[in-house]
């Protein structure tokens, strides 16, 4: 039976000689003997929660040595989630020797300047957001298309707005803005529309929120790596560095949606959450992250555009699982409503869909008719972008009167549907 290992290093595989009669101490020495973590050091949960920078208690470990993984249900292809300290499986660098360069510009220098001069790339162990909280409507929303619509047989990315607690660092995401996009099994393209953009900001900026992260699906055709299971393909790595890069906030977040299909067939929708690393962001504003990703490279790894030093070793590749910070997730109810057609899924979203959704809402207040923002990112097409939309939207946050001349437009809108 083949287990696959998933650590915060990345995702190994071990082969288990004897499942019927093998016991978790058996898979903790095959995994000290295959990953060089000493068995004493090594925690095993089948509960991905244990890789989270600061894991619950109640996250239940596989404690009992003598336990038999036949009576844990472990099936071939099975996860293990497996945490240890940072420098457990990190090999160590050879003492310092003395090189001399050749020729009459060289100059004596130590192993230990060279270190110096290099880029290590280490495992960040807490994200810089504590937890990030979703609306639980738009979330639904997004994944249902993505199921329903899609099966998955695509990406899809969205960008994510809401709201950092300044004190927890806690992100809550309120609305899911899907921009002009081209997907594939492996590719999302992102035809970004300047205008539309700076409409959904207006927006976000009168509700009092901002763009805080990004989120993707995976699709479930996905390109496949020789060298094991990944978490995130080189492509991803690349987009997410350059978003959080761009985002500006030190709370950015990457949520991945992706269905994991069981033996039996059934399949689950699972939401993780994952800040990019600190140093891998570095690399990318840098230039040191290789942004051009070939048809023949190994998803599972970053290449580098210089060498750097990752898990004890001078490397051009660097496992993709060394740059992803877990983080917890949760969800909420937010302010806003999702009811209203949401933009750029292929048919044009016209003025009958207003009217048919304000008809539907008549029975509440007009301030409550159009708390969703994607009717408010229709209606933003019709008004200044400086004044008029963060007004509106002001009046949503606030719950308060819209003004007379801005139902008289939007009603006179739907009128036209």
């Amino acid at each position: 039976m083949i287990l696959r290992i998933r650590s915060r290093d990345g995702t190994d595989r071990i082969t288990v000689p004897d499942p019927a009669s093998a016991t978790v101490a058996d898979l903790q020495r095959l995994i000290e003997s295959h990953l060089t973590v000493p068995v004493q050091l090594q925690r095993l949960s089948l509960d991905p929660a244990l890789l989270l920078p600061s894991p619950s208690a109640a996250v239940p470990l596989l404690a009992d040595p003598a336990a038999r993984l036949a009576s844990l249900r472990l099936s071939n292809g099975a996860f293990v989630y497996l945490a240890y300290p940072p420098d457990a499986r990190s090999a160590r660098p050879p003492p310092p020797k003395v090189l001399s360069a050749a020729g009459s510009f060289g100059k004596k220098m130590t192993m230990d300047d060279l270190i110096a001069r290099q880029i290590r790339v280490t495992r960040q162990e807490n994200a810089l957001c504590a937890a990030a909280s979703f609306d639980r409507d738009a979330a639904n929303a997004f994944q249902l298309y993505v199921a329903e619509s899609l099966a998955f047989a695509v990406k899809r990315a969205g960008f994510l707005y809401g709201r950092v607690d300044a004190e927890s660092k806690e992100v809550f995401v309120d609305f899911i803005y899907e921009p002009p996009q081209q997907g594939s099994e492996d590719v999302v393209h992102l035809m970004r529309d300047p205008e539309e953009e700076a409409r959904v900001d207006a927006i976000a900026e009168g509700l009092g929120m901002r763009r805080v992260g990004l989120v993707f699906t995976q699709a479930v055709g996905r390109k496949a790596s020789e060298t094991g299971e990944y978490t995130m393909s080189n492509r991803e790595v690349v987009q997410a560095a350059q978003l959080q890069a761009e985002g500006g906030i030190p709370e950015w977040i990457t949520g991945i949606v992706k269905l994991e299909v069981g033996d039996d067939g059934t399949g689950d929708v699972h939401f993780e959450a994952f800040q990019m690393s600190e140093i891998c962001v570095k690399l990318f504003k840098d230039g040191v992250l290789e942004t051009e990703v070939g048809e023949t490279d190994d998803p599972r790894l970053s290449k580098m555009r210089k060498e750097v030093v990752a898990g004890g070793k001078d490397t051009m590749e660097v496992d993709n699982d060394f740059f992803l910070v877990p983080v917890k997730i949760s969800d909420h109810q937010g302010p806003l409503s999702v009811g209203f057609p949401i933009e750029n899924r292929g048919s044009p979203v016209g003025m009958n869909a207003l009217r048919s959704h304000l008809d539907r809402m008549k029975h509440l207040t007009f301030v409550k008719r159009i708390s969703d923002f994607h009717l408010l990112l229709k209606v933003a097409t019709f008004l200044d972008v400086k004044a008029d939309v963060p007004a509106l939207a002001a009046c949503v946050k606030t719950q308060s009167r819209v003004p007379e001349g801005y139902q008289l437009l939007i009603e006179s809108l739907a009128s036209q549907g």
